[in-house]
């Protein structure tokens, strides 16, 4: 069961990068590399492409907390086996990116009280380490079932 969970969701947030998603999340995932991953915990690498900017060439904060929500909730799955909610989802940015910025992306289970779960999403910039965004969520289990999902071929 363990290892079957992190596979899908390993597959469920490569899939999303790839476009088996909405439009909004191929946007905002689309290039998105799963460099480590165990049960509670994903890292990722990303960079920033020009789709995802605003004006100013700073990365859009609506596409990165939809890449922080959907990181966060892989996490999550990788731990449950179960899809989860957003209860309640904040989000502190402390610096912008810019197009072509390399970040990681890490997201780690830090609580589970019932049906209820914990993540901390954390965006850095590649190169030094820099804080871009700090995101704490908490979820709840989902009961629909979207199993037929992760078991399509990829």
């Amino acid at each position: 069961m363990e290892d079957q969970s992190l596979q899908r969701s390993n597959n469920w947030l490569e899939g999303l990068s790839k476009g088996l998603c909405h439009e909004l999340e191929l946007f905002s995932l689309h290039g998105l590399k799963i460099v480590q991953a165990h049960r509670g915990f994903i890292r990722c690498s990303f960079v920033v492409s020009n789709r995802i900017c605003d004006g100013d060439g700073n990365w859009h904060v609506g596409a990165l907390a939809t890449l922080i929500d959907d990181v966060g909730a892989a996490a999550i799955f990788s731990l449950s086996g179960h899809i989860k909610a957003s209860l309640d989802f904040s989000i502190s940015f402390y610096s912008t990116a810019k197009i072509h910025d390399k970040v990681e992306i890490e997201a780690k289970v830090v609580g589970e009280k019932g049906r209820l779960m914990s993540v901390v999403v954390e965006v850095r910039r590649k190169d030094n380490g820099e804080l871009i965004a700090l995101a704490k969520q908490w979820m709840a289990f989902h009961s629909i079932a979207i199993s037929g999902f992760f078991d399509r071929d990829r």
